[in-house]
């Protein structure tokens, strides 16, 4: 065996022992996890997007011009989500989290993967089913139900609801970027990769973590990781993709 051969194989092993040793999942979702579920993603043609117009309805100025219009568009979408359900691919993620210690980034604003049964679930974007002050950020407040011009917070402002719109900063991305700094595997199911800044997560991950990429219609990755991808629907590509893991590294 050669110099170079001998470094060749302690490189495999090392790997190898790093694979076999995953501590930490982290999965990155998007809107394509949701969609078999029945909600609607906003690229899609039957999308909400094609009813309103980004700016008339999830950016600071439209809140400011038609508050009226933007709480009718959440309204609409909070009442659309008691419409549905979790799919095999949030349940596959809830089994996933009997092996491994798993930790859920999520662009989407639903409770899909909470009401699956997933237990560490970070919401970049907000949540639906959350309000806070427009006034003062940190007074965030559980809701259920329909929110209206009047209702407001301890502060006496008006409640506005709890989502990251398009030109507001992202205040969870800093703790999306450390527990992405600690993955032993990357998990990416039903996102585009075009959205930032939740689609340069992956810069954080350390070059030997592995990749695993579910989604109908992929986008080219440009990282140095081992790179897995499932080019299937979530519902589909979950399931199979997680058994693999549970085998390889459980």
């Amino acid at each position: 065996m050669t110099k170079h051969d001998r470094i060749r194989l302690t490189g495999l092993l090392l790997l190898f022992f790093y694979f076999c040793s995953v501590k930490q999942i982290v999965v990155l979702t998007g809107a394509g996890i949701s969609k078999e579920s029945g909600i609607p993603t906003f690229r899609d043609m039957d999308g909400y997007w094609q009813k309103y117009r980004i700016e008339e309805v999830a950016s600071p100025e439209a809140w400011q011009k038609n508050p009226q219009l933007v709480l009718d568009f959440y309204n609409m979408r909070r009442r659309k989500l008691r419409e549905v359900k979790p799919n095999a691919a949030h349940k596959a993620l809830v089994e996933l989290e009997k092996h491994f210690p798993v930790r859920i980034i999520t662009q989407n604003v639903d409770d899909l993967h909470e009401r699956a049964g997933s237990r560490h679930v970070l919401h970049l974007h907000g949540e639906l089913k959350k309000v806070r002050s427009e006034k003062n950020p940190s007074l965030v407040y559980p809701w259920e139900t329909d929110l209206h011009l009047g209702d407001t917070a301890e502060d006496g402002a008006q409640l506005r609801p709890h989502i990251v719109w398009f030109g507001e900063p992202v205040p969870e991305y800093e703790k999306a970027v450390e527990i992405t700094r600690n993955a032993g595997l990357f998990l990416i199911i039903g996102t585009s990769m075009q959205v930032y800044p939740a689609a340069g997560l992956v810069r954080f991950l350390k070059p030997e973590v592995p990749v695993w990429y579910i989604d109908p219609q992929p986008a080219a990755l440009h990282v140095p990781n081992p790179l897995t991808v499932i080019a299937e629907p979530a519902t589909k590509g979950t399931p199979k993709a997680i058994r693999t893991i549970i085998e390889r590294y459980g």
